[in-house]
């Protein structure tokens, strides 16, 4: 049973957020520059290794590389930078990159609204593959997504007419390449109604969170009983629906714990819990440690 919750903060404490970080575009123009931008890695490295820190976006981000060396962790599951790799995360994922000099490829990062301001078909690609953090290919493989890669960052540099179009279809075609990597790898090859309704699901967790935390609440705003609801999570991921609430609680703590110095109890009433204690008991059920024990290790 989940105690009582409180839906604000508490007013008297200042609380730091995860440092979010958002599109810093090369050239300026109102229609495009802060809701899409693509960067040729080398020409960001600029011979220098890149250090980032952990931090969050409030814009889809893919990095794909055709050399790479380095370390990208990404809401704590840490990936080899390699060769032919494509690191892919969705609006609110934390990350820490380091990237080594040398690394070749691109860096593209866009807002929903760019890519699907009225576009379902784009948004269902999205769902496709937004648990999708990382996808290798090989030499030959890569040169597909690549070649779209490529085609998208000479439309956004030279801005002929209708450019904006042409950088969504190659983005369309950079999507359906991950996809079908994807699948390749051993994910399903076809998305049924249960996965999209457990996306559907996974988005309104990120947006509710810190104030829904019943099966019921996500129920109701999917129009499924909480039955429904539950049988989508098993039958996805083998987990009750209160479990996966519970998961993306305490990911949502750690991410706190370690993108911010926020004292333990700012955590628990940023995330909903006015029962600081419980919330403390917990984290440790989940984790082993105590939220002051799992920011000592990690740190």
């Amino acid at each position: 049973m989940v105690k009582k919750l409180k839906n604000e903060p508490c007013p008297a404490v200042t609380m730091k957020k995860i440092p979010t970080r958002q599109i810093t575009a090369t050239q300026k123009e109102p229609a495009i520059a802060e809701s899409f931008s693509i960067r040729d890695i080398q020409l960001l490295l600029a011979g220098k290794d890149m250090v980032q820190e952990l931090h969050r976006h409030d814009f889809f981000y893919i990095l794909a590389l055709e050399k790479g060396a380095g370390v990208h962790e990404i809401d704590f599951t840490s990936f080899k930078v390699c060769n032919h790799s494509v690191f892919f995360m969705q609006p609110g994922q934390v990350h820490q990159l380091t990237l080594k000099s040398g690394s070749s490829g691109y860096l593209l990062q866009f807002k929903a609204g760019f890519y699907y301001p009225h576009d379902k078909a784009s948004n269902h690609l999205l769902r496709k593959i937004n648990k999708m953090n990382f996808c290798r290919f090989d030499a030959a493989g890569f040169k597909r997504p690549l070649s779209a890669l490529a085609h998208i960052f000479n439309e956004y540099n030279n801005r002929q007419e209708k450019y904006e179009e042409v950088i969504r279809a190659n983005l369309d075609i950079l999507l359906i390449e991950l996809i079908r990597q994807n699948c390749r790898n051993g994910s399903p090859a076809t998305v049924s109604y249960t996965r999209e309704r457990l996306e559907e699901f996974l988005e309104l967790l990120n947006i509710h969170i810190a104030t829904r935390k019943q099966v019921s609440h996500y129920a109701a705003l999917m129009n499924l009983t909480p039955y429904q609801l539950n049988a989508i999570c098993k039958t996805s991921l083998g987990k009750t629906c209160s479990q996966v609430i519970t998961e993306h609680i305490i990911l949502e703590a750690k991410r706190y714990l370690l993108a911010t110095t926020n004292q333990v109890n700012q955590i628990a009433w940023q995330l909903g819990y006015e029962d600081v204690s419980y919330f403390i008991r917990l984290f440790k059920k989940q984790t082993g440690f105590s939220p002051e024990q799992f920011r000592q290790n990690s740190g």
